[in-house]
């Protein structure tokens, strides 16, 4: 008997071994508030395509950038209408990291807007890529990296991957850089990835504890289950700061809870999940319905007519339903007692659902 596959997420120090059971490191849990990066976008032509570029017809938007471009170019043609199916009109987006400095080079991400069926062998021509406040922070440049690709002849197609979709590696030069200055700030504010009430209090307790040794002072607050408020000494940078602070090892509290992926069956259950006894049968109802094709003759020299009829035949049948008795004070309590029951993950996820609905589940039950 296949029995079904549960993931365990846990973080109980007994389970853990090595350097790994002192912890997590308080940088790996948390960010530094305001210390993010920030999104760009901009518009731009792709030029030197294969016959695969948008149809100016199709796309008014391509031909009037074209007509720009080139105007800028000192060339006019205003007047003319231009047939040519190498140029594709692209959404250029890229991240802008904190603290980038002018003249780095970023990654840019280049989409297709038009009706093009691939970007392959283009170069997207000077885009400048600009913020939320309208203002240009990079501007991007280059030949595009295209992993799909697409294919037609008269009476069949193939495309592999998305070949309207392509990237340029560093294909994107800073040149304005973003307000403000890390160094300046006195206070600084730590954001938890997995926001909870210990943890928060964990994390200030062990640099409480680290900076109360190292410099003398508690520089440690916690707010509410997902900041934690630090004073930076005025003596140490604030680089410095966050680099030993980053480095300290704490416990993070993990919520009991169960997540249920019902299309792929996955089903992950948290350390501390425990189930109140319970009894539980669970039984499959299986229905199958089978259609026979017959034909009906005629008698010979009858005026019937040939008929083609179905003989159908049902069946139910119904597996399983015995009654098992389910209690979870520890995790492998609990995934033992559903492995003994026998079921699929369907069938589990099934019990999972009806378990929370009579509250005997003791945990968030998060279905995706």
């Amino acid at each position: 008997m296949i029995r079904p596959l549960l993931l365990l997420l846990a973080v109980a120090p007994c389970w853990l071994a090595g350097p790994a059971a002192a912890g997590t490191r308080i940088k790996d849990i948390t960010t530094v508030q305001g210390v993010r990066a920030n999104q760009l976008v901009g518009y731009g032509l792709v030029i030197g395509l294969n016959g695969t570029g948008d149809s100016l017809r199709n796309s008014p938007f391509t031909e009037q950038s074209l007509q720009s471009m080139l105007d800028r170019m000192g060339i006019n043609v205003r007047n003319s209408k231009a047939r040519t199916r190498n140029v594709a009109a692209v959404i250029v987006t890229a991240d802008l990291p904190a603290f980038i400095g002018k003249g780095s080079r970023i990654d840019v991400t280049v989409s297709s807007l038009g009706d093009a069926s691939s970007l392959a062998g283009g170069s997207l021509i000077l885009s400048p890529l600009m913020g939320a406040d309208n203002q240009v922070y990079a501007v991007a440049q280059g030949p595009l990296a295209v992993s799909g690709f697409a294919s037609a002849g008269k009476a069949e197609s193939l495309t592999q991957g998305v070949p309207t979709t392509g990237r340029i590696p560093n294909g994107g030069t800073i040149e304005r850089e973003a307000p403000g200055r890390f160094a300046e700030e006195k206070t600084l504010v730590l954001e938890l990835r997995n926001p909870d009430f210990n943890t928060a209090v964990g994390v200030a307790d062990a640099i409480n504890n680290y900076s109360h040794q190292r410099w003398g002072v508690k520089v440690a607050r916690e707010d509410d289950l997902r900041t934690v408020t630090l004073n930076r000494p005025f003596y140490i940078g604030a680089a410095r700061f966050m680099a030993e602070l980053g480095d300290l090892a704490v416990q993070p509290d993990v919520p009991a809870r169960v997540v249920i992926d019902e299309r792929t069956g996955t089903i992950v259950i948290g350390k501390d999940v425990q189930i109140s006894t319970v009894a539980v049968a669970h039984g499959n109802l299986t229905v199958r319905v089978t259609e026979t094709p017959k034909v009906s003759q005629p008698e010979p020299f009858s005026r019937g007519e040939t008929v083609v009829t179905s003989e159908s035949m049902v069946m139910a049948e119904e597996k399983g339903g015995n009654l098992a008795i389910v209690r979870g004070t520890t995790l492998q309590t609990l995934v033992g007692g559903l492995n003994r029951i026998g079921l699929k993950p369907s069938g589990i996820i099934a019990i999972l659902q009806a378990i929370k609905s009579a509250g005997a589940l003791q945990a968030d039950l998060v279905v995706q």
